[in-house]
């Protein structure tokens, strides 16, 4: 193989431990994925709240004080989920599972390939790639 150091599998390592860290490797991308939608939760209902504060504005100066009012006491700034505003949603995300995913995610790498990321997928690239072509070098 001719990929570069930080991606060539340490001797003595299998392939199915190699397979498994790519899997984990696999979850993790899944995770931060759901972590991105967790993020964009958080901003589109910050959004949501900000643009409801200016309708209700525009209704009360429409002379709609009593519904304005309504939707104000009952909806504006409403906690999304008991006792939460989004930002606390994702930072108890961030602060439980997601860092121990990470931590544990890199633990294993650590312990089992000297910390090397994306094994799998250099290896994958090695095999697939046609040697000699402009296009498929195997390191910038």
């Amino acid at each position: 193989m001719t990929i570069d150091e930080d991606h060539t599998r340490p001797d003595g390592v299998d392939d199915l431990t190699v397979e498994a860290l790519g899997k984990i490797s696999e979850a993790l991308e899944a995770v931060e994925v759901a972590r991105g939608a967790l993020y964009t939760f958080h901003r589109l209902s910050g959004t949501a709240d900000l643009t409801l504060g200016e309708g209700v504005d525009q209704l009360r100066e429409a002379g709609h004080t009593e519904l304005a009012d309504r939707i104000e006491r009952d909806l504006v700034g409403r906690n999304v989920l008991n006792g939460r505003w989004t930002f606390q949603v994702v930072e108890e995300y961030d602060d439980g599972y997601y860092a121990c995913f990470r931590e544990l995610e890199r633990a294993a790498r650590e312990e089992l390939v000297q910390g090397k990321r994306h094994l799998y997928e250099a290896e994958m690239k090695e095999d697939r790639r046609t040697h000699g072509r402009s296009g498929h070098e195997p390191t910038p």
